[in-house]
């Protein structure tokens, strides 16, 4: 009994692990640390295979694997794809391959299809994204009467990355994607990346306060809590913590990362074997 009752306490006490392409994951980071501070947490930034919006399937698939990979040898008790790219590329590979539960991303079409008062919905997202089938999915099942306009957004989580939140050339790009949506009458807009919430400020600037911005960051962290509560692996009694792990340059990770963060990050590099 006693030795069942220590498994099931240190795993409870096992961290959880987070992973993006890059730096855009930590806007869902910072949702998961404010619902769960008793939790510890892994973060992985892939930046050096950012975006992912440009590579296949296939190569998506690679690099989630070998991120999980990772996360699992250090102990991670669930996996969050904070990715909308890689949750529609590899996440139902990854539950069919592992036997720890993941939590992806997924645009928040349904909340936005409830919110908006002129019937039109935009979606800012990657162009892998927009090409799944499953935002597709979400759109026939949710849209109803509402007409629901996709952009592709290239460009703006390389600019996140960069730590350029508000130049010139971001602000162009911002103009650029809204303005079809704006034009068709669009108030509600779903950022469907996880780099576009730290874009909020310049997006909101350039749309007006009368466009609502919905990204899915605390969806997902009570989604998450949800699964330990379900799995019994919640940590009501930690003191929480977060490391930080790149594929890129651990300068980057510290300097833009702090940045995005609002506070100072010490990262480390990942192993060579998860870089490849």
């Amino acid at each position: 009994m006693a030795t069942g009752t220590s498994a099931t306490d240190a795993r409870r006490e096992a961290p959880i692990g987070v992973f993006d392409s890059g730096l855009g994951g930590l806007s869902v980071l910072r949702e998961l640390a404010r619902r769960l501070p008793e939790e510890r947490f892994l973060y992985v930034a892939d930046s050096a295979h950012c975006p992912y919006g440009s590579k296949t399937a296939a190569e998506i698939v690679a690099r989630a694997c070998a991120l999980t990979d990772f996360l699992l040898a250090r102990g991670a008790k669930l996996i969050v794809v904070a990715c909308n790219t890689a949750t529609i590329a590899a996440v139902e590979y990854l539950r069919a391959s592992y036997s720890v539960s993941f939590v992806g991303m997924e645009p928040a079409v349904k909340p936005a299809v409830a919110a908006t008062r002129t019937g039109v919905v935009g979606v800012l997202a990657t162009a892998a994204t927009l090409a799944g089938d499953k935002l597709q999915r979400l759109i026939e099942r949710h849209a109803d009467s509402v007409r629901v306009l996709t952009q592709p957004a290239p460009g703006l989580p390389e600019r996140v990355e960069a730590g350029e939140l508000d130049t010139p050339q971001t602000r162009r790009l911002v103009e650029r994607y809204t303005a079809p949506l704006l034009a068709a009458g669009a108030d509600v807009i779903v950022l469907g990346s996880t780099h576009y919430p730290f874009l909020a400020p310049l997006i909101r600037s350039v749309v007006g306060p009368g466009v609502r911005l919905l990204d899915t960051g605390e969806a997902v962290a009570r989604r998450v809590a949800a699964v330990l509560e379900q799995e019994d692996l919640r940590n009501r009694e930690g003191r929480g913590g977060i490391e930080f792990f790149t594929s890129g340059p651990v300068a980057h990770l510290e300097t833009i990362g702090s940045r995005l963060w609002g506070a100072p990050i010490a990262g480390s590099a990942l192993p060579a074997s998860a870089k490849l």
